[in-house]
């Protein structure tokens, strides 16, 4: 029998509803209800999931996304995510995190940035500056957004130097 007969095998006249509870073609019982939303419209559930608040995955985006005042001063990839860390660190394990990542992160890009400017003078410096330079911008893009969506983001090849 097919949902649009009835027991003695003839047509349903279109538009009939089906009773309550039962089932449709793909097996499941219609019941009348919709399952509801448990919080408010517009709310955060990042608390239901494990991830951090909404605002504590904006600073800590912030940390890494910092680094790129390193575009414009000199050491500012540095001294970008040293302010956010020193200044939020208190307030949420999440900043914290990021914002020693990042730093740690931009410690070893100066530390690889200034190798290769030294190597430069044997030639092989001219071909890692551009590399070390792309890294630095892709590897922190990459943090901001992995961050920005509550993930404990590690920069590869890191040195660890504050913990």
């Amino acid at each position: 029998m097919s949902d649009n007969e009835t027991p003695d095998n003839t047509p349903k006249p279109e538009g009939t509803p089906k009773p309550e509870g039962e089932p449709k073609a793909d097996n499941t019982a219609v019941t009348g209800t919709t399952p509801q939303s448990t919080s408010a419209p517009g709310e955060d559930n990042a608390a239901a999931d494990g991830a951090p608040p909404k605002e504590e995955r904006n600073l800590g985006m912030a940390c890494h996304l910092l680094a790129l005042a390193g575009l414009v001063l000199p050491l500012g990839n540095i001294i970008g995510p040293l302010i956010m860390w020193l200044v939020k660190r208190e307030e949420s394990a999440f900043v914290e995190e990021q914002g020693k990542e990042a730093l740690n992160f931009n410690i070893t890009i100066a530390i690889a940035g200034f190798v290769s400017f030294l190597l430069t003078f044997v030639v092989i410096g001219a071909l890692l500056l551009p590399a070390v330079f792309i890294f630095w911008i892709v590897m922190t893009i990459i943090a901001a957004v992995k961050s920005s969506g509550g993930d404990h983001y590690r920069y590869p090849l890191t040195l660890r130097l504050i913990n």
